[in-house]
Formats: structure tokens, C-alpha cells, sequence
């Protein structure tokens, strides 16, 4: 029996994950979006390239849940962008009424679904997610550390001039200024990259994979990134859909894995077809601890902020 995947939320990520997810035909999709047509004409559009692209994946566009039912994976991108003159409380807010209504009727449809949360401020988002579903902690997780982790493989590729099938990252922490790119960990070929770049070039790598989604948001002027969450978010569903149990960095709940308690957090994780199958712990420096701390620290803070809004 075919697998099926929702993704909720028709725009730019959402449309590109659906594309990935059927033209890899790793399943039938259904795309859901409040905006009339939206979703419809998106899915008629890649069926229509069904035939070019060699799959036999059904999509759907749909504006309520009906058709969601059964799903085996949930991806939600599903949210507004901070406007001008917008703070962040009400973006907050605002993404978190949201996010509560989707997880409410997608649980609803799809009680044994596993979440893959991509909707920003993710790491709190992932909290509205969980207590919205009741859903147990290795059925929700967050897109994040895969999408970090790819662009410090890509700028490390291109520091090297080596291909990007080589070159392996991990990053940790929540998905924002405070993420924690790890050079010991990062190799190219199986050599860590501490030893084939000076420590300036390293750190400068670092800092431009910190700031990856605003260099994109810079020069795009009226939007954000697309292409490589939606690609991320994808290679999660694959693990999960084929049993790969891949390991792969994600926003997981943690419960005492670091120190840290009662947070989601990107950490590495094995993805199989209960999702979140083993939380992996690596041994870290103390300053690779202590980055990882203040990175807690920050998603606390927000979930606190997020709690009283």
C-alpha cells in the first residue's frame, strides 16, 4: 500500500517539498492551504508533470482535512512571515494560533501520523505541536539541523572545491543565531575539516552558516529560503517512509540528553519508521557544551515568552 504524506501549507516550501516528495515517488501527497485554489492548482500542476517526470505519485490540493486522513507523515509549513513593522511577539502569536489549529485537525485525521515541524520560530513552534497533538515525543520533531547542516556542507564543499557528496556537518542547537556548528565533527572524505583549513576560514564558515536564512532573505528582498528546507524536510520523510533510520540532526524533545530538559532541541537523531527512534549523544568540548547550553537558553526563553502571549 502507498504511503501518504500531507504537507500543510501551499507556498513556497510547501509546494517544493510536495514536488520533491513525488517526483522521488516516495508517495502520494496531499497539499492543504486556507487560500482557495492555492492548493488545488499547485497539485493539478505536478500531476500534470507526472507524466515528463516518470512517476505515478496522486496529489491533491484541498482546503480542509477530509483528505488528509491516514496520513503516515505531516509536513507543516504552515505560517506567516515577519512583516514590516511587525514585532516578534505578534509574529509569535500569530504563527502559534496556527500552528495550534493545524496540529488539532491534522491529529484529528491522523492519530498515528509522525509531525515534521518547519514553521518558524521552529524550535517553539515544535512545543506548540506536541501539546496540541498529545502525540508521543518520537512522533514530533523539527526541520532545522538538516537544513543548517546542509549549508555548512555546501560552504565547506565550495571552501574546498570538492564535491558535496563528501563533505558531511553537523550542527546543533536551536535554528537560529545561537546554532552550533560543529568543526570536530564536520569532515570531507572522512578527515575532519580542522585539518584541512585554517581556523580562520573555519570560523568564517561557521558564521555564514549562523546567518545562511538571512543572507538568503537579503538578496531575495521578498522572501525567504526554499529550495533547501523544503529538500530537508524531505530527506526526513524518506528516512522515516523507507526505514532508513538515517542519522540525521532534528529538533527532538529532549529529556535530560545533554543536560537539558523539557525543550526541543537540535540534536543528532536515528530516523526510522517511528520516527525518532534513538537520540545519539556525542561527546562535546566544554565550549562546544557550553555553546550548546546558551543555544538552550535562548529557545527557553522564547518558549517562556511564547507561553504568555
Amino acid at each position: 500500500m502507498k504511503k501518504k504524506v500531507t504537507v500543510v501549507g501551499a507556498g513556497n516550501v510547501g509546494a517544493t517539498a510536495a514536488q520533491r516528495l513525488a517526483e522521488k515517488a516516495l508517495c502520494d501527497v496531499v497539499l492543504v492551504d486556507i487560500a482557495e485554489g492555492l492548493p488545488q492548482g499547485k497539485a493539478l500542476d505536478l500531476a500534470e508533470a507526472a507524466p515528463i517526470e516518470k512517476h505515478d505519485s496522486r496529489l491533491v490540493g484541498t482546503n480542509d482535512y477530509e483528505a488528509t486522513a491516514g496520513s503516515d507523515i505531516v509536513i507543516i509549513t504552515a505560517g506567516i512571515p515577519r512583516k514590516p513593522g511587525m514585532s516578534r511577539d505578534d509574529l509569535v502569536k500569530t504563527n502559534k494560533g496556527i500552528m495550534q489549529s493545524v496540529v488539532e485537525n491534522v491529529a484529528k485525521q491522523s492519530p498515528d501520523a509522525i509531525l515534521i515541524v518547519v514553521s518558524n520560530p521552529l524550535d517553539a513552534m515544535c512545543h506548540i505541536a506536541f501539546e496540541a497533538s498529545g502525540f508521543p515525543k518520537n512522533r514530533v520533531l523539527g526541520m532545522a539541523g538538516v537544513l543548517d547542516s546542509a549549508r555548512f556542507r555546501c560552504f565547506i564543499a565550495e571552501e574546498l572545491d570538492v564535491s558535496v557528496e563528501n563533505t558531511h556537518a553537523f550542527v546543533l542547537g536551536g535554528h537560529g543565531d545561537t546554532m552550533v556548528p560543529l568543526p570536530r565533527y564536520s569532515t570531507v572524505a572522512g578527515v575532519p575539516i580542522t585539518e584541512m583549513m585554517p581556523a580562520d576560514r573555519i570560523e568564517a564558515i561557521v558564521e555564514r552558516t549562523r546567518t545562511g536564512g538571512a543572507e538568503i532573505v537579503s538578496l531575495l528582498k521578498t522572501g525567504s529560503a526554499f529550495y533547501a528546507p523544503a529538500s530537508a524536510s524531505v530527506e526526513m520523510a524518506e528516512s522515516i517512509l523507507k526505514d532508513r533510520k538515517k542519522i540525521l540532526p532534528c529538533a527532538v524533545y529532549l529529556e535530560g540528553e545533554y543536560g537539558i530538559n523539557g525543550l526541543f532541541i537540535g540534536v543528532p537523531v536515528k530516523l526510522g519508521k517511528d520516527g525518532i527512534e534513538e537520540i545519539i549523544e556525542i561527546k562535546l568540548t566544554d565550549e562546544e557544551n557550553a555553546a550548546l547550553q546558551k543555544s538552550a537558553d535562548a529557545v527557553r526563553n522564547l518558549v517562556d515568552d511564547m507561553a504568555k502571549l
